[in-house]
């Protein structure tokens, strides 16, 4: 406000994190020009037509009635409106009406989240000739960062250290300095890995864990098949995040969960998965249903437990109770990431924590390590893979233009055989915890995790991270000193055993093996033993020495590490 007001600029680019109140610096400032007669009326220009109504909602309160149904070819408004919000959309369908209203009074125009004014290359033109003869201009963005080349209008871009041009903001307050001062809450990131298995479209039955290194292609498929409702992998993830859900409501009581989906098949199966573990309808918000708007707003007035939609949630909309996400899409551009977890870091008391589940995917994760960098909008930079943190987010672009239809995306070429969810790790405040080897769904080991406090400032999380990283690994030192002195117990009684008493045991435990590998892979009895014999060498188990034995014994043993890992 002070930099704003010592200047008193005709364009002025605020960058803040999701949750840091640029609404409320917006309609400050807005009510402090009209009051000094600086302004006589307002504009508005937001993303989507639900934060039309949330602008008009905030705006009420402070005093300045807008109208959210105003449309371009309109003309006039009840004189009871200060001002008018519209679409970018809008604004592109007829810049010259716009233009014209702009030029009649002395207008500020507030353009939220302006990095969309360079999602086409008409809505860039649209809003520059709408609105090039405003009074004052005043520009807001939670993500700045885009991977094209297109200038975003009324922004200022001067060379880097390399030459290059990069955007220039007038004032910038970023997720780190937000946590700093109690602003944001601090986000925990809960990530599943996991057995997954498809079909490809010539046939081929793949099969590999979620995380690790794969090749593009197979990366999505596998991506696709975790978050296949049918499969085992959401069911358990959601179970996963609905526990942790319940923590935090111990200490938050009306805490609430958002399932970001990719599609609106994929929404409403989740939102089944989720009345089959709580017994509680989940609210399902498609951009496409007319009452869309209403239902955001009833479920962040309630206290219900859980919200699915489809990218509806995915920016600008505030839901402050918001507290625990499941990022359940395929989209993974780091502009999407910063948008759907900005929905839960608005904070409400000192302590309050939010956790994000998401699949290990080495660039989720990646998006998840970084999300304290600040980053401007950078001109002339050449994409040269998908990859790079600054892909091109064109096809999330035309998503949001299309609707939200069922994705085609590899239709035909792909289908998802099974899935199973492992705890991987937890993410937070640029450190990695977790406990070794693989940790089941539903065990001690994650509930370390799923029970932390809802309440606890990022120093206390840190610390009990650390803690209960330590205490878990110490336990399990301790149980496998244990078992050593078992197992060593266990050969000196054996030697102690008569030979055939000594080569009972060993026919039991190996066929104890072969039963519990025909249970895990359905392979006959007979063949394994068989498989046994090619491999190890000897006779029928009948009648081979305890060498002999031992030996398939630790075949086979080798044969289950293998398939596990």
């Amino acid at each position: 406000m002070r930099a704003y007001f010592d200047q008193l600029p005709r364009d002025f680019l605020t960058v803040a994190t999701p949750g840091a109140g640029k609404t409320t610096f917006a309609l400050t400032v807005a009510a402090e020009l009209l009051g000094r007669r600086l302004v006589d009326r307002i504009i508005v220009v937001a993303p989507t037509e639900h934060l039309k109504v949330q602008w008009a909602a905030a705006a009420e309160r402070a005093g300045i009635p807008i109208d959210p149904a105003y449309s371009a070819g309109q003309g006039r408004t009840s004189e009871e409106y200060v001002g008018i919000a519209v679409t970018y959309a809008g604004v592109a369908v007829n810049p010259l009406a716009m233009r014209i209203r702009t030029e009649r009074t002395k207008t500020l125009v507030i353009l939220d989240e302006i990095h969309h004014a360079g999602d086409a290359l008409s809505w860039g033109e649209g809003v520059r000739e709408a609105f090039e003869p405003a009074a004052r201009r005043l520009a807001l963005t939670g993500t700045p960062f885009r991977s094209d080349v297109n200038p975003i209008p009324f922004v200022t871009y001067a060379p880097g250290d390399d030459g290059v041009p990069r955007s220039v903001a007038d004032y910038t307050y970023g997720y780190a300095e937000a946590l700093r001062d109690h602003v944001v809450r601090p986000v925990l990131f809960m990530a599943y890995s996991g057995q997954m298995t498809w079909r490809t479209r010539a046939g081929d039955e793949i099969a590999a864990q979620l995380g690790e290194p794969l090749t593009k292609d197979m990366t999505a498929q596998a991506l696709r098949t975790a978050l296949d409702p049918a499969g085992l992998w959401i069911p358990a993830v959601l179970a996963a995040a609905d526990k942790r859900l319940t923590e935090v409501r111990r200490h938050v009581s009306d805490a609430g969960g958002l399932v970001i989906a990719t599609d609106q098949d994929s929404a409403r199966s989740y939102a089944k998965v989720l009345k089959a573990i709580t017994g509680e309808a989940a609210t399902v918000v498609l951009s496409d249903e007319k009452a869309a708007s209403k239902k955001i707003a009833a479920f962040a007035a309630g206290d219900t437990r859980w919200m699915v939609a489809v990218r509806m949630v995915s920016e600008g909309v505030d839901v402050p109770r918001l507290a625990v996400g499941v990022y359940a899409t395929t989209t993974a551009t780091p502009l999407f990431f910063a948008q759907a977890v900005g929905r839960f870091v608005r904070a409400r008391t000192r302590g309050e924590t939010a956790s994000v589940f998401l699949p290990s995917v080495p660039r989720l994760l990646g998006f998840a390590n970084e999300l304290e960098l600040a980053r401007d909008h950078v001109l002339g930079r050449r994409v040269s893979d998908e990859g790079d943190l600054f892909a091109p987010e064109d096809a999330l672009v035309a998503q949001a233009q299309a609707g939200e239809a069922v994705s085609a995306e590899l239709e035909g070429a792909w289908e998802a055989l099974g899935s199973e969810a492992r705890f991987d790790r937890v993410l937070f405040d640029g450190g990695e915890f977790g406990h070794a080897g693989e940790v089941q769904v539903g065990s001690d080991e994650e509930m370390d995790f799923l029970g932390i406090p809802g309440l606890l400032d990022p120093d206390q999380m840190k610390a009990l991270l650390q803690q209960r990283q330590s205490d878990r690994a110490k336990k399990q030192r301790a149980d496998t000193s244990d078992r050593a002195e078992k197992a060593v117990r266990a050969a000196d009684a054996l030697v102690d055993l008569a030979t055939h008493e000594q080569l009972g045991v060993l026919r039991r435990e190996l066929n104890g093996l072969v039963a519990a590998w025909f249970h895990r892979t359905g392979q006959p009895h007979g063949v394994t033993h068989a498989a046994l014999r090619k491999e190890c060498g000897g006779p029928a188990a009948a009648v081979a020495n305890a060498d002999q034995l031992r030996a398939r014994i630790n075949a086979l043993r080798d044969w289950a590490a293998r398939k596990s890992s």
